[in-house]
Protein backbone atom coordinates (compact mmCIF):
# COMPACT_ATOMS: atom_id res chain seq x y z
CA UNK A 1 0.00 0.00 0.00
CA UNK A 2 1.16 3.85 -0.91
CA UNK A 3 2.31 5.56 2.28
CA UNK A 4 -0.94 7.55 3.45
CA UNK A 5 -1.10 10.51 6.08
CA UNK A 6 -4.02 11.02 8.06
CA UNK A 7 -5.05 14.22 9.88
CA UNK A 8 -6.92 13.82 13.31
CA UNK A 9 -9.35 16.40 14.83
CA UNK A 10 -9.21 16.00 18.54
CA UNK A 11 -12.50 16.41 20.43
CA UNK A 12 -15.29 14.11 19.09
CA UNK A 13 -12.59 12.43 17.24
CA UNK A 14 -9.58 10.45 19.28
CA UNK A 15 -10.68 12.00 22.69
CA UNK A 16 -14.62 11.62 23.92
CA UNK A 17 -15.90 14.89 24.98
CA UNK A 18 -18.18 13.50 27.46
CA UNK A 19 -15.50 11.45 29.66
CA UNK A 20 -12.40 13.12 27.90
CA UNK A 21 -10.64 9.56 27.35
CA UNK A 22 -9.11 8.32 24.51
CA UNK A 23 -9.89 4.60 23.39
CA UNK A 24 -7.67 2.14 23.66
CA UNK A 25 -8.17 1.00 19.99
CA UNK A 26 -7.63 4.88 18.63
CA UNK A 27 -4.64 4.55 20.50
CA UNK A 28 -3.12 1.49 19.07
CA UNK A 29 -4.55 1.67 15.66
CA UNK A 30 -2.80 5.30 15.34
CA UNK A 31 0.33 3.64 16.41
CA UNK A 32 -0.07 0.71 14.15
CA UNK A 33 -0.89 2.44 11.76
CA UNK A 34 2.42 4.60 12.07
CA UNK A 35 4.36 1.36 12.47
CA UNK A 36 3.55 0.73 8.72
CA UNK A 37 5.13 2.95 7.89
CA UNK A 38 1.48 5.22 7.72
CA UNK A 39 2.24 8.92 8.59
CA UNK A 40 -0.48 10.82 11.19
CA UNK A 41 -1.15 13.98 12.19
CA UNK A 42 -3.21 16.52 14.70
CA UNK A 43 -5.42 18.79 12.86
CA UNK A 44 -6.94 20.61 15.53
CA UNK A 45 -8.82 24.26 16.67
CA UNK A 46 -6.68 24.24 19.72
CA UNK A 47 -3.50 26.15 20.03
CA UNK A 48 -0.23 23.91 20.85
CA UNK A 49 0.26 24.34 24.49
CA UNK A 50 -3.30 23.11 24.54
CA UNK A 51 -2.65 19.34 23.59
CA UNK A 52 -2.05 17.19 26.67
CA UNK A 53 0.48 14.88 27.27
CA UNK A 54 -1.66 12.10 26.97
CA UNK A 55 -2.08 13.36 23.26
CA UNK A 56 1.07 13.91 22.55
CA UNK A 57 2.01 10.15 23.86
CA UNK A 58 -0.04 8.37 21.41
CA UNK A 59 2.88 9.47 19.10
CA UNK A 60 2.48 11.60 15.69
CA UNK A 61 4.71 12.73 13.25
CA UNK A 62 3.26 16.42 13.58
CA UNK A 63 0.78 19.37 14.86
CA UNK A 64 -1.62 21.71 12.98
CA UNK A 65 -2.86 23.63 15.71
CA UNK A 66 -4.88 26.67 16.02
CA UNK A 67 -7.19 26.09 12.64
CA UNK A 68 -3.75 25.97 10.25
CA UNK A 69 -2.19 28.82 11.96
CA UNK A 70 0.33 26.66 13.48
CA UNK A 71 2.54 23.70 12.11
CA UNK A 72 4.83 21.80 13.52
CA UNK A 73 6.70 18.53 11.65
CA UNK A 74 9.05 16.34 13.65
CA UNK A 75 9.65 18.82 16.66
CA UNK A 76 10.22 21.49 14.23
CA UNK A 77 8.13 24.77 13.76
CA UNK A 78 7.26 25.18 9.92
CA UNK A 79 5.15 28.00 10.53
CA UNK A 80 2.96 29.99 13.14
CA UNK A 81 1.06 33.03 13.13
CA UNK A 82 0.02 35.28 15.41
CA UNK A 83 -2.72 38.47 15.20
CA UNK A 84 -0.75 41.73 15.93
CA UNK A 85 -1.20 43.67 18.91
CA UNK A 86 -3.30 46.27 17.50
CA UNK A 87 -5.63 43.91 16.18
CA UNK A 88 -5.91 41.93 19.34
CA UNK A 89 -6.87 45.50 20.91
CA UNK A 90 -9.53 46.40 18.54
CA UNK A 91 -10.71 42.56 19.13
CA UNK A 92 -11.11 43.03 22.49
CA UNK A 93 -13.17 46.38 22.12
CA UNK A 94 -15.50 44.76 19.70
CA UNK A 95 -16.46 41.84 22.09
CA UNK A 96 -16.83 43.96 25.47
CA UNK A 97 -19.10 46.61 22.86
CA UNK A 98 -20.99 43.54 20.85
CA UNK A 99 -21.28 42.13 24.99
CA UNK A 100 -19.71 38.76 24.19
CA UNK A 101 -17.77 36.67 25.81
CA UNK A 102 -14.72 34.79 24.99
CA UNK A 103 -11.46 32.80 25.61
CA UNK A 104 -8.29 34.56 23.22
CA UNK A 105 -6.15 31.66 22.32
CA UNK A 106 -2.53 32.15 22.64
CA UNK A 107 0.60 29.68 21.57
CA UNK A 108 1.31 29.37 25.00
CA UNK A 109 -1.80 30.14 27.22
CA UNK A 110 -5.63 31.55 27.45
CA UNK A 111 -6.75 34.95 28.30
CA UNK A 112 -10.25 35.63 29.52
CA UNK A 113 -11.76 39.20 30.05
CA UNK A 114 -11.10 40.66 33.75
CA UNK A 115 -15.14 41.39 34.27
CA UNK A 116 -17.66 39.23 34.95
CA UNK A 117 -17.96 36.39 32.64
CA UNK A 118 -21.49 35.66 31.72
CA UNK A 119 -21.60 32.93 29.18
CA UNK A 120 -22.03 29.39 31.10
CA UNK A 121 -19.70 28.16 27.91
CA UNK A 122 -17.31 29.85 28.34
CA UNK A 123 -17.40 29.90 32.36
CA UNK A 124 -16.72 25.99 31.94
CA UNK A 125 -13.85 26.25 29.62
CA UNK A 126 -12.30 29.29 32.17
CA UNK A 127 -12.51 26.63 34.98
CA UNK A 128 -11.12 23.85 33.20
CA UNK A 129 -8.27 25.75 32.11
CA UNK A 130 -7.88 27.33 35.72
CA UNK A 131 -7.93 23.47 37.11
CA UNK A 132 -4.70 23.40 35.07
CA UNK A 133 -3.28 26.34 35.82
CA UNK A 134 -3.57 28.17 32.64
CA UNK A 135 -5.44 31.89 31.88
CA UNK A 136 -4.21 33.05 35.24
CA UNK A 137 -1.35 35.52 34.95
CA UNK A 138 -2.99 37.56 32.22
CA UNK A 139 -6.15 38.95 30.97
CA UNK A 140 -7.82 41.09 28.22
CA UNK A 141 -6.26 44.01 29.75
CA UNK A 142 -2.65 43.32 29.89
CA UNK A 143 -0.31 45.49 28.09
CA UNK A 144 0.97 43.68 24.89
CA UNK A 145 -1.31 41.08 25.52
CA UNK A 146 -1.46 39.02 21.59
CA UNK A 147 -2.93 35.95 20.45
CA UNK A 148 -3.87 33.50 17.90
CA UNK A 149 -7.47 32.97 17.30
CA UNK A 150 -10.47 33.25 19.61
CA UNK A 151 -13.80 31.20 20.45
CA UNK A 152 -16.66 33.06 21.35
CA UNK A 153 -20.15 32.98 22.64
CA UNK A 154 -22.53 35.86 21.65
CA UNK A 155 -25.08 36.54 24.36
CA UNK A 156 -29.09 36.71 23.63
CA UNK A 157 -28.38 40.37 23.13
CA UNK A 158 -25.32 40.24 20.84
CA UNK A 159 -26.18 41.79 17.28
CA UNK A 160 -24.06 39.12 15.76
CA UNK A 161 -24.50 39.68 12.11
CA UNK A 162 -22.99 43.49 13.14
CA UNK A 163 -19.88 41.67 15.31
CA UNK A 164 -19.70 39.30 12.56
CA UNK A 165 -19.19 41.85 9.38
CA UNK A 166 -17.04 44.09 12.37
CA UNK A 167 -14.43 41.62 11.53
CA UNK A 168 -15.23 40.66 8.09
CA UNK A 169 -11.85 42.11 6.29
CA UNK A 170 -9.63 39.81 7.84
CA UNK A 171 -11.10 37.17 10.37
CA UNK A 172 -12.87 34.10 9.42
CA UNK A 173 -16.06 33.11 11.90
CA UNK A 174 -16.96 29.35 12.11
CA UNK A 175 -20.14 29.08 12.90
CA UNK A 176 -20.09 26.30 15.67
CA UNK A 177 -23.79 26.66 16.45
CA UNK A 178 -25.85 27.77 19.32
CA UNK A 179 -23.94 31.37 19.30
CA UNK A 180 -20.56 29.82 19.39
CA UNK A 181 -18.26 31.01 16.94
CA UNK A 182 -14.62 30.34 16.29
CA UNK A 183 -12.67 33.19 14.69
CA UNK A 184 -9.58 32.76 12.80
CA UNK A 185 -7.47 34.98 10.94
CA UNK A 186 -8.67 35.01 7.13
CA UNK A 187 -6.33 32.53 5.00
CA UNK A 188 -5.69 30.04 7.30
CA UNK A 189 -7.80 26.78 7.95
CA UNK A 190 -7.61 22.89 8.54
CA UNK A 191 -7.30 22.60 4.66
CA UNK A 192 -4.26 25.23 4.63
CA UNK A 193 -2.14 23.37 7.00
CA UNK A 194 -2.72 20.13 5.10
CA UNK A 195 -1.72 21.43 1.92
CA UNK A 196 1.58 22.55 3.68
CA UNK A 197 2.41 19.35 5.31
CA UNK A 198 2.02 17.44 1.98
CA UNK A 199 3.84 19.96 0.19
CA UNK A 200 6.44 19.15 2.98
CA UNK A 201 6.43 15.49 2.67
CA UNK A 202 6.04 15.30 -1.05
CA UNK A 203 2.91 13.69 -0.78
CA UNK A 204 -0.37 14.01 -3.36
CA UNK A 205 -3.75 14.56 -2.29
CA UNK A 206 -5.63 11.24 -2.81
CA UNK A 207 -3.01 9.71 -0.19
CA UNK A 208 -4.31 11.58 2.27
CA UNK A 209 -7.16 11.13 4.72
CA UNK A 210 -8.89 13.25 7.40
CA UNK A 211 -10.96 12.30 10.53
CA UNK A 212 -13.75 14.82 12.40
CA UNK A 213 -16.92 15.39 13.38
CA UNK A 214 -17.36 19.31 13.78
CA UNK A 215 -17.85 21.92 11.68
CA UNK A 216 -14.46 23.52 11.85
CA UNK A 217 -13.53 20.28 10.35
CA UNK A 218 -15.67 21.34 7.45
CA UNK A 219 -12.46 22.78 5.34
CA UNK A 220 -10.78 19.80 5.48
CA UNK A 221 -13.36 17.89 4.27
CA UNK A 222 -14.12 20.31 1.20
CA UNK A 223 -10.19 19.73 0.90
CA UNK A 224 -9.62 16.32 1.39
CA UNK A 225 -11.84 13.51 -0.42
CA UNK A 226 -10.78 10.61 1.47
CA UNK A 227 -12.94 12.37 4.26
CA UNK A 228 -14.01 10.26 7.24
CA UNK A 229 -16.79 11.32 10.06
CA UNK A 230 -17.62 10.00 13.53
CA UNK A 231 -21.15 8.77 13.92
CA UNK A 232 -22.00 11.69 15.87
CA UNK A 233 -20.84 14.40 13.72
CA UNK A 234 -22.36 17.82 13.21
CA UNK A 235 -24.78 17.66 9.53
CA UNK A 236 -22.50 19.80 7.83
CA UNK A 237 -19.77 17.03 8.22
CA UNK A 238 -22.01 14.52 7.56
CA UNK A 239 -23.35 15.74 4.53
CA UNK A 240 -19.97 16.12 2.87
CA UNK A 241 -18.67 12.89 4.31
CA UNK A 242 -16.76 10.58 2.18
CA UNK A 243 -17.29 7.78 5.07
CA UNK A 244 -19.62 7.67 8.16
CA UNK A 245 -17.26 5.25 10.64
CA UNK A 246 -18.93 4.03 14.09
CA UNK A 247 -19.04 6.31 17.46
CA UNK A 248 -15.89 7.10 19.34
CA UNK A 249 -16.91 5.31 22.24
CA UNK A 250 -17.85 2.11 19.41
CA UNK A 251 -13.96 2.06 18.57
CA UNK A 252 -14.85 4.11 15.41
CA UNK A 253 -11.28 5.12 14.13
CA UNK A 254 -10.28 1.83 14.41
CA UNK A 255 -12.88 0.45 12.74
CA UNK A 256 -12.35 3.16 9.88
CA UNK A 257 -8.76 2.52 9.60
CA UNK A 258 -9.69 -1.12 8.83
CA UNK A 259 -12.15 -0.52 6.14
CA UNK A 260 -9.66 1.31 4.14
CA UNK A 261 -7.10 -0.95 4.92
CA UNK A 262 -4.34 0.99 6.56
CA UNK A 263 -4.23 -0.96 9.30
Amino acid sequence: MARIIMFFDIDGTILTEDTQMIPDSTIKAIKDARRKGHLAFINTGRTYFNIEREIRDIGFDGYICGCGTYININNQVIAAATIEESTCRKIIRLLRKYNIDAVLEGLDDVYFDSREVVSMDIKIIQEHFHRRGYGLKKNWDTKGLIFDKLFAKANADTNLDEFIKSLSDGFDCIDRGSRLLEIVPRGYSKAGGIKKVLEYYHLPLENTYVFGDSSNDLSMFEYVSNSIAMKKSDECIHNIASYITKDIHEDGIAYALRHFCII
